[in-house]
């Protein structure tokens, strides 16, 4: 059995050549077997019709397996050279036909180096297509994220908003200005608390002293 590939031939036909050549050897082969059957059938029959004939079944399947062998190994090297012939004049492509689905290529012929340097095009763009859609992810995250503290300040400002709307209900005025009224008298009263504090370290310490 031959051992060149012929992807052009299996490109063609849709099966490789040595694929046929195996599959036409098992039929005849099967086909053997099946006659040496029939005729190992005949001669039992006509031995059954013969008076006084003195050979048994046995003998006759003897002289069956070895006639199979005598013509198995005849067939197998006729087989051969049909092989050949079959590999080379009727399931072999010349090297100089060109299938149609392959005229691209003679209309546009490339080199091994121009080939590769369309791969290398071609991953380069792979690689960018990555990044992009990486690129374009996170922006969407950071988008998502924007959209979060939007509405994270969409209410503070109803809060602020519904803060001085109550001012304006008590009459305390503008929200703003009773906003920085508001800050400036908790610094004082965080500073009333720290003397506090230190006053009341130092009468600790004196107790103490006492």
């Amino acid at each position: 059995m031959s051992v060149d590939p012929m992807a052009y031939e299996a490109q063609f036909f849709g099966f490789t050549p040595q694929t046929c050549i195996l599959r036409v050897y098992i039929a005849f082969q099967d086909y053997l077997f099946e006659v040496m059957l029939v005729v190992e059938g005949v001669m039992l029959k006509k031995l059954d019709s013969i008076p006084g004939c003195k050979i048994s079944p046995s003998q006759i399947r003897k002289c069956t397996e070895k006639f199979l062998v005598f013509m198995k190994e005849h067939f197998d090297k006729l087989f051969g050279k049909m092989e050949e012939v079959l590999l080379q004049l009727v399931l072999n492509i010349p090297k100089n036909v060109l299938l149609p689905e392959d005229n691209v290529q003679e209309q546009y012929p490339y080199s091994k180096e121009e080939f590769q340097a369309l791969q290398d095009e071609l991953q380069q763009l792979q690689q960018q297509c990555r990044a992009e859609a990486a690129m374009g992810q996170a922006l969407r995250a950071e988008l998502e994220e924007q959209k979060a503290v939007k509405a994270e300040l969409e209410k503070i400002l109803q809060c602020f908003d519904g803060l001085e709307n109550i001012c304006r209900e008590h009459g305390a005025g503008n929200f703003k200005e009773s906003f920085a009224l508001l800050t400036q008298s908790s610094k004082k009263l965080q500073d009333v608390l720290k003397d506090v504090e230190k006053k009341s370290k130092k009468m600790k310490q004196h107790d103490q002293l006492m």
